[in-house]
C-alpha cells in the first residue's frame, strides 16, 4: 500500500511538473491569442483588446496565470477555448474517444502483426521470411506516416475506391447502432493501417532480435532435450520472455503514437485530440492546447502503468515482492 500511494504520489508530481513546464513553453511561444480573435474580428478598439486580455487572464504576470491555471485544473476546470467557445473539458471528451479508439487499434493491429512476423522469422533467421521481414521494416519505419498515408488514400479511394477518404462517419448517416459500428470500422481501416505501419516494421525487428536471443539460450536447448515440440517450445517457454522488449517499447512509444495520431487524424480528418490539436495551434487557442498537453500526458503516464502490470502477468517474477529472510529463531524452529 505504501509503495502505491508514494507511486501515485510521483504521478501526481509529474502531471503538475509536465502542466507547468507546457505552460510557461506556450506562453513563450511567438503568437498572441488575442491578436488572432482581433484579426477574425476584422479589427477592434484599444478599450475591447484590453478587455479581452482581462477576461482570458492574458493581462497578469505570467507566474500569477499559471497559479491560477494550477488551481482551477486541480478541481477539474481546464478553462474556456478562446476559439470554439466551448469548456476545454467539453472539447476533449468529445474527441477523446475517437482518438483512443484510432490508438488502440493502431497499436493492437501492430504488435499482433509485428509479433507474429518476428516470431516465423526468427525460426527461420536465413529464410525469404526473415529477408522480407528486414525489407519491410527498413521501408516502413523510413517512410513518413503522413506520406503513407497520402499513399493509401490514392490508391483505396482513387485508384481502387475501397475506403472512405474522410472522417468517422459517412455524411449520409446510418440507422441502426450495428449500421453505425461497421461504418465507423469502415472508416477506421485507412487510419489505422497508416498509424500502426511504422510500428509493424518496429515491433517485427524487435520481436525477431527478441526471440533469437531466447531460442539461443540454456533452458531453451534443456527443454528440447526433454522431448518438448518445438511449438511447445516456442510458444510456452520462449515467447514470454522475448515479449518483455516488445511491451517495453510498447510503453515507451506512446508518446510518439499520439504525436503520430496528429498527422493521421489531420490527413483523414478523423475527429480526434490529434486534429484538435493541430487546429488549436493554428488558431493560437492555448486553453485548449493545454488541455490537450494535459490529457495526453495522462495517457502515456496510463499506457506506462498498464505497461508495468503486463510485466507482471508476462513475467511474475518481474515486480514480485521479495520474501523476507526468516528470522534466525524462526530458521532454528
Amino acid at each position: 500500500m505504501k509503495s502505491f500511494l508514494m507511486k501515485l504520489a510521483s504521478v501526481v508530481g509529474l502531471l503538475f511538473a509536465v502542466v507547468a513546464l507546457n505552460f510557461l513553453l506556450i506562453q513563450f511561444a511567438p503568437g498572441d491569442p488575442v491578436e488572432v480573435i482581433v484579426g477574425e474580428m476584422g479589427g477592434a478598439s484599444d478599450e475591447l483588446i484590453a478587455q479581452l486580455r482581462a477576461d482570458y487572464g492574458l493581462d497578469k504576470p505570467v507566474i500569477v496565470q499559471l497559479g491560477i491555471y494550477l488551481g482551477k485544473i486541480v478541481t477539474g476546470d481546464f478553462g474556456y477555448s478562446i476559439y470554439y467557445s466551448q469548456p476545454v473539458l467539453t472539447l476533449i471528451l468529445q474527441r477523446l474517444p475517437a482518438t483512443i479508439l484510432l490508438m488502440i487499434s493502431s497499436v493492437s493491429v501492430a504488435v499482433v502483426i509485428g509479433t507474429v512476423l518476428g516470431i516465423f522469422s526468427a525460426k527461420r533467421p536465413k529464410g525469404l521470411l526473415s529477408h522480407f521481414v528486414t525489407i519491410f521494416s527498413l521501408a516502413g519505419y523510413s517512410a513518413p506516416v503522413f506520406w503513407t498515408g497520402l499513399m493509401l488514400l490514392i490508391l483505396f479511394s482513387s485508384i481502387i475506391p475501397m475506403f472512405p477518404v474522410s472522417g468517422m462517419v459517412s455524411v449520409r448517416g446510418v440507422e441502426g447502432p450495428v449500421e453505425y459500428v461497421l461504418d465507423v470500422l469502415h472508416h477506421l481501416v485507412l487510419p489505422t493501417v497508416t498509424l500502426a505501419s511504422i510500428y509493424i516494421a518496429l515491433y517485427s525487428r524487435l520481436a525477431r532480435a527478441s526471440m533469437l536471443d531466447v531460442l539461443g539460450a540454456d533452458y531453451i536447448r534443456t527443454a528440447r532435450a526433454k522431448g518438448l515440440s518445438e511449438r511447445q517450445v516456442t510458444y510456452g517457454h520462449a515467447l514470454r520472455n522475448g515479449l518483455i522488449p516488445v511491451v517495453t517499447m510498447l510503453g515507451l512509444q506512446m508518446g510518439q503514437l499520439l504525436a503520430g495520431a496528429v498527422l493521421v487524424e489531420t490527413v483523414f480528418n478523423w475527429p480526434g485530440l490529434g486534429r484538435l490539436a493541430f487546429e488549436s495551434i493554428l488558431r493560437r487557442d492555448y486553453p485548449t492546447l493545454l488541455g490537450i498537453l494535459f490529457f495526453s500526458a495522462v495517457i502515456v503516464v496510463v499506457a506506462n502503468l498498464l505497461t508495468d502490470l503486463a510485466y507482471a502477468r508476462i513475467d511474475p517474477r518481474i515486480g514480485s515482492r521479495k520474501k523476507k529472510a526468516p528470522s534466525p529463531q524462526k530458521a532454528a524452529q
